[in-house]
């Protein structure tokens, strides 16, 4: 019988990291949750909802059956590199349905495995063994098929190292992730902790969208100068009270002006709006808003933003693109591996 997946033991969020022996430190990495398990030539590929990946990369799977491991499971993070930064966006190009275009791209730009626990080695179960034993059988795996794309991320017991990870490690860390040295493997259960980054960018709003049958703000349309002097749209926030809906609504309607974005413009028609694109008002560029982020891609907030307070004393032409965080470099990728290892 294979060696049956769990589901992916969690993190609950929190706003600081425990400063206390007894736990392991770990970048959260901004990729694809992945359950990887190999018998023989047959590798499965399963995502933090249970989906199967193995079919969108399969160069994943050519790099497990090459491994010297007959019998393994392992957890880990899906990354792709392409040109001088790791890209999400890259990511989820490969959930295409057509097989000849995730072959091209698995040739052209070839993901990678982080990879940070051991759940099944050798027809032994490690889930019920404690992180400890867990993270050494995972590193004496990694240390017999070393390989360019199966990656072991770093782990540290040193709060110092965590908090460095977080001011230095660019975009492509969700986080922290701190894990009790002594627990076994909770499949399921936000069992351990996280830390997200903590980013944020003041931002011009170019529109905004109004809420269902006219009642108010439902969301303002965010925009960043580029080098060229355009307006590009990059994402949106809709942390505004209930109360507050209608008098923005009266203010913003005093500076209803086209175009408002003069680059990038918010799209059309897309799967999440249900095929029907959202109508926006264009805005005169006077207004600056300061908002928190997670992530980005292709220069633009990947989620929605939280609205964190109006800057009046912010020009709008200092608001441009090279606030934000850029994806981390695989040269800075393997720079912390190769510190951590170091250490």
């Amino acid at each position: 019988m294979p060696i049956p997946i769990p589901s992916a033991m969690e993190a609950k969020l929190v706003t600081a990291l425990p400063d206390e022996p007894g736990w392991q430190f770990e970048p959260k990495w901004d990729g694809f949750r992945a359950l990887v398990r190999r018998e023989g030539k047959s590798v499965e590929i399963l995502s933090k909802s249970g989906k199967s990946l193995a079919r969108y990369f399969p160069e994943i799977v050519a790099l497990m059956i090459s491994t010297s491991q007959q019998s393994v499971l392992l957890d880990g993070e899906l990354i792709l590199p392409i040109g001088d930064s790791l890209s999400f966006g890259a990511l989820q190009a490969r959930l295409h349905p057509a097989a000849s275009r995730i072959l091209k791209l698995s040739r052209e730009t070839p993901s990678q495995l982080m990879l940070f626990d051991c759940l099944h080695l050798g027809g032994t179960d490690l889930t019920a063994a404690p992180l400890s034993e867990r993270r050494s059988q995972l590193e004496d795996f990694c240390a017999r098929n070393r390989h360019g794309s199966l990656l072991l991320s770093p782990a540290s017991q040193s709060i110092e190292d965590a908090r460095s990870w977080l001011a230095h490690c660019g975009g492509a860390l969700d986080g922290v992730v701190a894990k009790r040295l002594a627990d076994r493997y909770r499949a399921g259960e936000r069992a351990m902790l996280k830390v997200k980054q903590r980013r944020t960018a003041d931002c011009v709003v170019g529109g905004f969208r109004r809420a269902r049958e006219g009642r108010g703000v439902a969301s303002l349309l965010l925009g960043l100068y580029d080098d060229e002097g355009r307006l590009d749209h990059v994402g949106f926030t809709s942390g505004i009270s209930d109360d507050g809906r209608m008098d923005l609504q009266a203010k913003l309607e005093r500076l209803i002006e086209a175009p408002g974005f003069t680059g990038k413009a918010p799209g059309g028609p897309s799967r999440w709006n249900s095929g029907k694109a959202r109508e926006w008002e264009p805005l005169k560029p006077e207004l600056v808003v300061e908002v928190g982020y997670d992530q980005v891609t292709a220069q633009r907030f990947r989620h929605g933003t939280q609205l964190l307070r109006w800057r009046p004393d912010k020009a709008p032409a200092q608001c441009r693109m090279d606030q934000l965080i850029s994806e981390l470099r695989p040269a800075e990728l393997h720079g912390v591996i190769r510190r951590s290892e170091a250490d």
